[in-house]
C-alpha cells in the first residue's frame, strides 16, 4: 500500500506541477536549483538508499577544488557545479590592499578569488573540465554562512549557465567546455555575497538582482547574453540599505493559461510576465522581510513564500484564478520557527520545513494548521529533497537525515554522516542520490 500511495503522490505532483516544465527547453535530469519542477521533488527517483556513507551504498566521491555551496545539476553523462578558489593574501598584499581601498569597508583577507565551472563524469565522478570564468581581485567580505559561488547553475540543450551575482554571469558550451559568452554588466552591493540562482524560460536567462544599493530582475538572451528586459522593484522598502537586499531564486508557474514569474524580494513578492518583465502584481509581507534566501514552492494552486530575516513567517497565497493577485489572496500565514534560509517543500497536502536552528515543522497546506514541530540536530542552510517517498535534508555538521513524510509526528528513518558540512541541496534521479559537502561530491546507490 505504501508503494502505491507514493506512486500516486508522484503522479499527482507531475499533473499539478508540469506547467513549470514550460520554463525548460531541455530533457536534463536535474537542470536547476531544486530540480526540474523547482520544487525539491525528484519524481522519477526510486530505490534510493536511506543509509549511506563512504562504506555503505557508495558509488564514488570526488574531492572538489575551492569552496562553494552551489548544488549539482546533471544532464546526459555530465555533472556541473561551480566553485570559488580563494587565494589568501600575504601580509604585503594586505597592506597594499588597505592602501588602495582606504574608503572601502569590509575588505576580505583574500587577494583574489577565481570563479570556475566544474564538469564531472556522471559514471565515474572524474573531474573532466575546470573552466575559468571570472577572477575577482580584492574581493569583499561575505557572510560566514555564504560562499563566493553559492548560486546553482542551470542547463539547457546547448549551454550551462553560471551566475555569481555581482561578480558576473556566463554561459559554457556543454560539448566543448568553451565559454560562449560572459557579462559583468550588473554590479550590486550584496553585502553578504551572492545567492540567487538563475532560471530559464523560452530562451531567457532570468535572475533576481536585489542588492543594498539597487533592486531589479533582469532577463538575458540565453544564446548571446544580451539584455532582453530589466524591471526595477517597485515596492516600498525600509530606509536601511541592509534591509533592501534579498538572495531568493524565483519560480515560474502557469496561471489562467499564461506563464508567470513569482519572484520574492525584500518586503514584497512579485509576479512578472517572464517574456517581457512586465509587473503583473505584488503582495506585501505586511512586515519587515529581507535577505530572502528560501525559494517559494507551489502545489499547483497555492504558492508558499517565506519572508526570511526579520521575524520570518511563511505565507500561503492563492493563485488559482486569473485576476491580479493581492493581499486578499493570502489564505494563511504561520510564524513559529519558520526558516530564513532552507526552502519549504510540499508533499501530499502538507508543507514541511526545517529552520536554520534545526526545528522541523509540518503544516496543513490548505489551512496552515500545525500538525507537529520537532527538533533535529545542528544548524541548516540547505533545502530538503523529496525522493523515493523520503525527505533528505543535511546540516552544517555533515549529517543527512532521512525522514518519512508523516502528518502525525517526526519519523527519522536514518541518520548519515559525511566528510564535512552540507550547505548545498541534494539531488536525485533514477536510483542515484547526489550530495555535495564542503569538500566533495558524493554519488550513492542502493547496493545490489
Amino acid at each position: 500500500m505504501r508503494a502505491l500511495r507514493e506512486f500516486l503522490i508522484a503522479l499527482l505532483l507531475v499533473v499539478l506541477l508540469v506547467p513549470l516544465l514550460s520554463a525548460q527547453t531541455t530533457p536534463a535530469h536535474w537542470p536547476q536549483f531544486r530540480g526540474p519542477l523547482s520544487s525539491g521533488h525528484a519524481v522519477t527517483a526510486s530505490n534510493l538508499p536511506s543509509e549511506f556513507g563512504e562504506g555503505n551504498n557508495f558509488v564514488w566521491k570526488t574531492n572538489l577544488p575551492g569552496r562553494a555551496w552551489s548544488s549539482p545539476v546533471f544532464v546526459d553523462d555530465q555533472v556541473w557545479l561551480t566553485t570559488a578558489v580563494e587565494h589568501k593574501a600575504t601580509p604585503e598584499e594586505l597592506e597594499e590592499m588597505k592602501r588602495d581601498n582606504t574608503n572601502r569597508e569590509g575588505l576580505s583577507s583574500f587577494s583574489k578569488v577565481d570563479l570556475k565551472a566544474l564538469r564531472l563524469d556522471r559514471e565515474t565522478g572524474k573531474l573532466v573540465a575546470e573552466v575559468d570564468l571570472f577572477t575577482v581581485t580584492n574581493p569583499p567580505v561575505i557572510h560566514s554562512l555564504n560562499s563566493f559561488a553559492s548560486p546553482t547553475p542551470v542547463v539547457d540543450d546547448k549551454h550551462v549557465y553560471f551566475h555569481f551575482g555581482t561578480f558576473g554571469t556566463a554561459a559554457v558550451d556543454r560539448k566543448s567546455n568553451a565559454v560562449a559568452w560572459e557579462t559583468q554588466d550588473y554590479p550590486l552591493e550584496h553585502e553578504a555575497g551572492p545567492g540567487s540562482s538563475p532560471v530559464l524560460f523560452n530562451g531567457l536567462l532570468i535572475v533576481n538582482c536585489d542588492g543594498c544599493d539597487q533592486q531589479f530582475v533582469v532577463a538575458l538572451d540565453a544564446e548571446t547574453g544580451e539584455q532582453v528586459w530589466k524591471t526595477d522593484r517597485t515596492g516600498k522598502l525600509h530606509d536601511s540599505p541592509m534591509m533592501k537586499k534579498a538572495f531568493c531564486t524565483p519560480i515560474i508557474v502557469q496561471r489562467g493559461g499564461r506563464d508567470e514569474l513569482i519572484s520574492p524580494g525584500a518586503n514584497w513578492v512579485y509576479g512578472y510576465e517572464p517574456d517581457t518583465g512586465k509587473e503583473l502584481w505584488k503582495v506585501s509581507y505586511g512586515q519587515l522581510g529581507f535577505s530572502n534566501v528560501a525559494q517559494p514552492v507551489t502545489d499547483g494552486e497555492t504558492f508558499f513564500v517565506c519572508t526570511c530575516f526579520g521575524k520570518s513567517k511563511i505565507m500561503a497565497i492563492d493563485f488559482s484564478g486569473d485576476g491580479p493577485i493581492s493581499e486578499d489572496n493570502i489564505k494563511w500565514d504561520f510564524s513559529k520557527q519558520v526558516p530564513n534560509m532552507p526552502s519549504p517543500i510540499v508533499i501530499d497536502g502538507a508543507v514541511y520545513f526545517v529552520n536554520d536552528r534545526g526545528i522541523m515543522t509540518c503544516l496543513d497546506s490548505e489551512t496552515g494548521e500545525l500538525h507537529w514541530q520537532s527538533r533535529l540536530r545542528g544548524g541548516f542552510s540547505s533545502s530538503p529533497l523529496f525522493a523515493d517517498g523520503k525527505i533528505y535534508i543535511g546540516n552544517h555538521d555533515g549529517e543527512m537525515f532521512v525522514i518519512e513524510p508523516n502528518k502525525e509526528e517526526l519519523v527519522i528513518l536514518a541518520e548519515n554522516t559525511l566528510d564535512s558540512q552540507i550547505m548545498a541541496s541534494p539531488a536525485a534521479f533514477g536510483k542515484t542520490l547526489y550530495v555535495r559537502t564542503a569538500e566533495s561530491l558524493y554519488r550513492f546507490e542502493e547496493s545490489q
